[in-house]
């Protein structure tokens, strides 16, 4: 079963808002406070995506299939400087059932894609310490490059951020490491 991925809409909205949250409360079990994971409003982020998609200040991807939508990718200008990195993603997850089939790295490449063609250089990404994304990033290449404690649901949690330096060498490992070990 193949994914499409494209951009996405303000009908996906909802969609986009029903993977956020449940991939929040498969990603996060254990690492952020139960109470908080409860709490999470499907209605909440779906607004949330309205607004971010309307604004057209990210870009947002959507991974689907004849289902209908099961991932999605959003990233754009650093929120936070960091060093020289001038691109964030911000967000990327699949439905738990959809995960380690290659549709994230899909979806990663595509939003690479997507940043390289407006110019940006290199990406971030803040990723908590315990989600086993971080895995996922190394795997595509990512070096650690600063950390910070995060409080979510009145946990302090440790966050990393990785990146990637020239997105002009996408997500090659080898290259990535090389670029990490220029002075």
């Amino acid at each position: 079963m193949d994914a499409t991925i494209r951009r996405a809409t303000i009908a996906d909205a909802a969609a986009i808002a029903f993977v956020h949250v449940a991939s929040w409360r498969s990603t996060y079990a254990g690492i952020v406070p139960d109470a908080y994971l409860a709490s999470l409003s499907q209605q909440d982020r779906a607004e949330s995506w309205e607004q971010c998609i309307a604004g057209q200040q990210a870009i947002v991807l959507v991974a689907e299939a004849e289902a209908g939508v099961f991932g999605f990718v959003c990233g754009g200008t650093m929120r936070e400087p960091i060093a020289s990195y001038e691109a964030e993603l911000y967000a990327i997850y699949l439905l738990h059932d959809r995960q380690r089939r290659g549709t994230g790295r899909r979806l990663a490449e595509s939003l690479v894609s997507a940043l390289h063609a407006e110019g940006f250089k290199g990406m971030a990404v803040w990723v908590l310490e315990k989600n086993p994304a971080v895995a996922f990033y190394k795997r595509l290449g990512a070096i650690q490059i600063a950390e910070k404690t995060i409080d979510i649901g009145g946990s302090l949690l440790e966050e990393l951020a990785l990146g990637w330096p020239d997105l002009d060498l996408g997500f090659d490992r080898k290259a990535a490491n090389a670029a990490d070990a220029v002075p």
